[in-house]
């Protein structure tokens, strides 16, 4: 009869998307190939997220050391498996026709294959996030899955941030646009509890209004349409947006949703008309180089090399400073920022060593992030400081990283009915019809 208790051999990208991962095992034990150590040891330096996470779990280790850790294991904690450190073996037979020796990722799949040989009656899993390593273990017998502790199980589920209310009381419609321009939360008739901050749409026949469940007050109030420093929000979700980024309660928001929705354009927007309440407006976003390529390979200074990255969030810059004349003093104003460091916009590494009180804060493409990394942005939040990320969890560039496992869904899931967070996904495209018919068809 087969042991109950697995034996889990990790990737060296398990580790430096989770430092803490040998704690999720439960009372599984744990193998570390010696290649992963070796792979490790190249990622020790720097400033990066995967640099905090290779040293933390080397120094994990070393707390962990000793003779045995090399033998039969060490015990990771109470009620918790063992973690083995597996020395390099010679190449078994089976693996040497189809995967070269001289890949760190065919010496991880051989030690896991000499262990399913050598323990036939335990449960032996390779423990990736890179897909083609899975499909390779898989050809040769082995199980393997992706480190799913800090997935989102269903993306179909996942929080949109409103509702549409089908036929709402008519008389509550009316009084929506009476004073005081809001409701006791009892006299709405609704299928599930209000979220924190949920979004509305209310309708009856030719009547609607649109409005937000204000936790606070406990009530639901009417959400106008409102402008953000010249920018309208042409559709409803786009009016929650600018609600919510402009709401000082909120002190967290995401914003969702498909390429040309307007995400950054309106946070951007909210920063600018809100920035006397704030002493900085940092706009940032992570690097993720395309065919993940260090950005050391493109051409020039470090400057020329972090352009291409910035370009976008310069262009969304740029349409909100186009709204007005040159001579308009919102329009002067936005060169003032820049000139003077108020308004900064820089890539998400070059920010992280910095205080963050009092600051707008605006993390574009937090697809790209790891849950970590979100962690990691959020809790360095000081006193005064508001935090917005925006992305497309359907449209991601890190190669780790999918619509379950990247941090804006884990932020969205994990916050959802917190009373300082906002959320909104904006489902129609408003830069053309061109880029709409595109982003639907292609």
């Amino acid at each position: 009869m087969p042991e109950k208790k697995k034996l889990f051999v990790l990737d060296t990208n398990v580790i430096l998307h989770d430092s803490s991962c040998i704690y999720q095992f439960k009372e599984h034990d744990i193998v570390i190939p010696i290649t992963v150590l070796e792979e490790l040891d190249q990622f020790k330096k720097g400033n990066d997220t995967i640099n905090f996470h290779a040293r933390e779990f080397v120094r994990a280790i070393d707390a962990l050391s000793g003779d045995k850790l090399f033998e039969n294991g060490v015990k990771i904690g109470p009620n918790r498996g063992r973690i083995l450190i597996k020395m390099e073996r010679t190449f078994h037979p089976d693996l040497t026709f189809n995967f070269s020796p001289h890949k760190p990722d065919h010496h991880i799949l051989n030690t896991a294959y000499h262990l399913a040989r050598e323990y036939p009656r335990r449960e032996i899993i390779l423990v990736t996030k890179d897909v083609n390593l899975r499909i390779k273990a898989k050809s040769i017998g082995l199980k393997a899955q992706d480190y799913t502790t800090d997935h989102v199980k269903d993306v179909s589920a996942l929080y949109k941030g409103h509702r549409t209310v089908e036929q709402a009381p008519v008389e509550l419609i009316d009084q929506m646009y009476q004073m005081p321009f809001e409701l006791a939360v009892e006299s709405l008739p609704v299928e599930k509890d209000l979220v924190p901050h949920e979004f509305l749409i209310l309708r009856n026949g030719k009547k609607s209004a649109l409005a937000t469940f204000d936790p606070f007050a406990d009530t639901i109030k009417r959400v106008d349409k409102v402008p953000a420093y010249g920018i309208v929000p042409r559709n409803a979700e786009q009016t929650f947006a600018i609600n919510a980024l402009l709401n000082n309660d909120v002190q967290l928001v995401t914003i969702s949703g498909k390429a040309g929705t307007g995400k950054t354009l309106l946070a951007l927007a909210a920063a600018l008309e809100r920035r006397k309440y704030f002493r900085q407006i940092y706009l940032a976003r992570p690097i993720v180089p395309l065919s993940n390529k260090d950005i050391g390979y493109l051409p020039g200074d470090i400057q020329s090399k972090l352009d291409p990255y910035m370009k976008p969030l310069f262009d969304n810059l740029g349409v909100i400073q186009n709204q007005f004349r040159p001579s308009d003093p919102k329009h002067m104003r936005i060169k003032e920022l820049l000139e003077s460091d108020k308004l900064v916009i820089s890539p998400l590494s070059y920010i992280r060593g910095r205080s963050l009180v009092k600051i707008f804060f605006i993390v574009d493409e937090a697809q790209n992030l790891t849950p970590h990394e979100v962690k990691t942005i959020l809790t360095r939040a000081g006193e005064g400081t508001k935090m917005v990320f925006t992305g497309d969890i359907f449209q991601i560039d890190h190669p780790y990283l999918d619509m379950h496992s990247n941090g804006l869904s884990y932020l969205i899931e994990k916050m959802q009915g917190q009373k300082l967070y906002a959320h909104i996904n904006l489902e129609k495209g408003e830069r053309s019809e061109l880029a709409e018919l595109a982003s639907n068809l292609l």
